[in-house]
């Protein structure tokens, strides 16, 4: 991405002083509410330690018997001037399901052993809040950074005949980015964002990030549009001896309207 928009940058100068005399369809909002579903592929593992007796690595798919399904995302846009947004986003992940365990799991200082009926449910919730600041900005290009707060909640619950336990993480993790669109035509653009944050271990909490989405718009008038893009997230989590490790990546469609 960053070779892309050290590549871009140059190529945008063709356009001459930033402009607004003839502005991309889609371009004149100040609000933007976009509505969608995300079909990515799952990979998660969560561990959580009692009493000192350390947690098993938990996967999903493998222990749990998850598959994959549609995630739904909704994004809100305010944006009070033309290189000013804020940004609104939110990713609620969850599964559930029975499964009678293939192997013997340690979970909160309790071991269900193979062969249990085990009732699980697991959930990832992301809410992103950021401020993006488009430092170019013309009547077919823009590129611009990104500041952000992702408080992210990640949560395991599983219930057998012997006994039912329940873990949970949550927090707020910072993070920095870049952003750069391109329209190839006056109603279709090209977007490329990266957001993520590698924060260090303090007081045995540790998180970190990273958040790559491309994807196209096409814009019917400058209120209603289309997207469809590939968006790859990465999360972990280390919060005492408990650990968490999220990956989606797939192909997302959503509805954009514009005010």
């Amino acid at each position: 991405m960053l070779l892309w928009l050290a590549a871009t940058i140059p190529a945008a100068a063709q356009y001459g002083r930033p402009t607004m005399n003839d502005p991309a369809t889609g371009e004149k909002y100040h609000v933007e509410v976009s509505y969608g579903f995300w079909h990515p592929d799952l990979e998660a593992t969560i561990s959580s330690e009692q009493l000192g007796i350390i947690g098993s690595e938990i996967d999903v798919k493998s222990d749990l018997g998850y598959t994959d399904e549609a995630i739904r995302q909704f994004r809100l846009v305010l944006r009070p001037g033309r290189k000013h947004k804020f940004r609104i986003e939110y990713i609620p992940v969850k599964f559930e399901g029975d499964t009678t365990l293939n192997r013997s799991l340690v979970f909160n200082g309790i071991e269900f052993n193979a062969g249990l009926l085990v009732q699980s449910q697991f959930e990832w919730d992301t809410w992103r809040l950021g401020y993006e600041y488009d430092f170019v900005y013309t009547d077919r290009f823009y590129a611009g950074f990104i500041l952000e707060v992702r408080q992210t909640k990640a949560q395991l619950q599983l219930d057998s005949a012997i006994d039912s336990e329940f873990t949970e993480a949550k927090g707020p993790i910072p993070g920095i980015g870049g952003v750069i669109r391109a329209y190839p035509a006056k109603q279709f653009s090209i977007t490329g964002e990266v957001t993520g944050l590698n924060v260090p271990e303090i007081n045995e909490y540790e998180g970190q990030f990273i958040d790559v989405d491309i994807y196209g718009t096409f814009n019917f008038t400058d209120n209603v549009g289309v997207q469809g893009g590939y968006r790859w997230l990465d999360a972990s989590y280390l919060a005492k001896l408990d650990t968490g490790d999220l990956t989606l990546k797939g192909l997302y469609f959503t509805g954009v309207v514009r005010f």
